[in-house]
Order: structure tokens, then C-alpha cells, then sequence
């Protein structure tokens, strides 16, 4: 098992930056995808961004590509996601997910198979 623990949310104004981390402890992070989810008051959870378990792969849904980063150190057990350029439409609660999986270079971009999950971040974009 792994547990997660996000951190790093917060109140921002349109065009700031923030950095969330997620740190993990248990077994081996490095044998985990991982992944952000995002949800919003009213509204379901959604995908926002997944990393294979190298680091090497990744994928992000189309409203935060280019401005969102995703990244890992797996020395560290911990996972980032470099948001830049918020705009209020991010608000929302920030989760991160992780997936044990054989494969190396591989993200997943469902919620189904992502069997852990942390308590979510606060991220509140004000315009």
C-alpha cells in the first residue's frame, strides 16, 4: 500500500503560480503511476494530468496543457504538479492518485485502477 499527502494549495489571484506537492510513504512510489485529479464545487471529479512511473511519460487534459507541469523524484517519493497562468476555472479540490502497475512507461488517464488516493488540496483561483 502507499499513502498520499498533498500540499501546497491555496488563494491565488488570475495569472499566479503554485506549486502542489504529493508525498508518499509505504511501498516503493517508483512502482506507481500516478496522476492529478481535480474537483469542483458541484461538478465531478475529473482528470487533470497523469506520469508514468519513470517520469518519462505523461499526459495532460487539454484545458491545463501548457500551463500545468507534472514531475516526480522518485528518490523523494513525491510528485509535483507546476500550475502557472491559474485562471479561476482551476478552483477546485486537487487530488493525487496512484496506480501500482508492471509498466514503466505508461500513464493512465481513468480513475479506474487508481486504488489510492490522498485528501485533496484546496486551490482557490479568485479573478
Amino acid at each position: 500500500q502507499v499513502q498520499l499527502v498533498e500540499s501546497g494549495g491555496g488563494l491565488v489571484q488570475a495569472g499566479d503560480s503554485l506549486r502542489l506537492s504529493c508525498a508518499a510513504s509505504g511501498r516503493s512510489f517508483s512502482n506507481y503511476a500516478m496522476a492529478w485529479f481535480r474537483q469542483a464545487p458541484g461538478k465531478e471529479r475529473e482528470f487533470v494530468v497523469a506520469i508514468s512511473r519513470s517520469g518519462g511519460s505523461t499526459y495532460y487534459q487539454g484545458s491545463v496543457k501548457g500551463r500545468f507541469t507534472i514531475s516526480r523524484d522518485n528518490a523523494k517519493n513525491t510528485m509535483y504538479l507546476q500550475m502557472s497562468s491559474l485562471k479561476p476555472e482551476d478552483t477546485a479540490v486537487y487530488y493525487c492518485a496512484a496506480r501500482l502497475t508492471d509498466y514503466i512507461d505508461v500513464y493512465y488517464a481513468r480513475e479506474f485502477g487508481y486504488a489510492y488516493w490522498g485528501q485533496g488540496t484546496q486551490v482557490t483561483v479568485s479573478s
